[in-house]
């Protein structure tokens, strides 16, 4: 029986088979595009008073300074709540008038988490959850959508 030596080739194939190019691997995080279609906020005071949000989220809408957003609160029906924005100069966004009427009807309170997804067109699906970390759960008795025209604010009903 004659013994052969055998050089290895193929490096980096293994069990997976994949070979050892660095084409699979995703590029680093800082070529990535920024993508900022979901942030949170956390309510440490007034949670009737204007509201910042993340500067980063700012910069993605890349100079697009809308004057308004609408929010739509993530089970309560198709209503969109009108609210003005504000810029600061520094990059800073917050929302304004408007804000304090979705926060009654939706019961942000201290200590709440309100997550936003940014869906296009300036609409902001919002999540409210509680100082337990819980998600509040709303459900909407009012067919009407165009709520500038109403003064009084039409909170959402929190099921038992």
């Amino acid at each position: 029986m004659a013994s052969t030596s055998r050089t290895r080739t193929g490096r980096g194939r293994g069990r997976g088979g994949r070979g050892g190019g660095s084409s699979s691997l995703p590029p680093p995080p800082s070529t990535l595009p920024l993508i900022i279609e979901e942030f949170f906020i956390v309510i440490y005071e007034d949670p009737l008073v204007k509201k910042a949000l993340p500067k980063k989220f700012a910069d993605y809408l890349d100079g697009q300074e809308p004057a308004k957003v609408y929010l739509r609160a993530a089970d309560c029906g198709p209503r969109l709540w009108t609210v003005e924005v504000l810029f600061d100069g520094q990059g800073r966004m917050y929302l304004d008038k408007g804000w304090e009427k979705f926060a009654i009807a939706h019961g942000v309170d201290f200590g709440c988490f309100v997550h936003f997804k940014y869906e296009g067109d300036d609409v902001l699906t919002v999540k409210v959850f509680d100082g337990t970390m819980c998600r509040k759960y709303y459900y909407s008795d009012d067919e009407d959508t165009d709520d500038e025209s109403d003064d009084d604010v039409k909170p959402c009903i929190h099921p038992l």
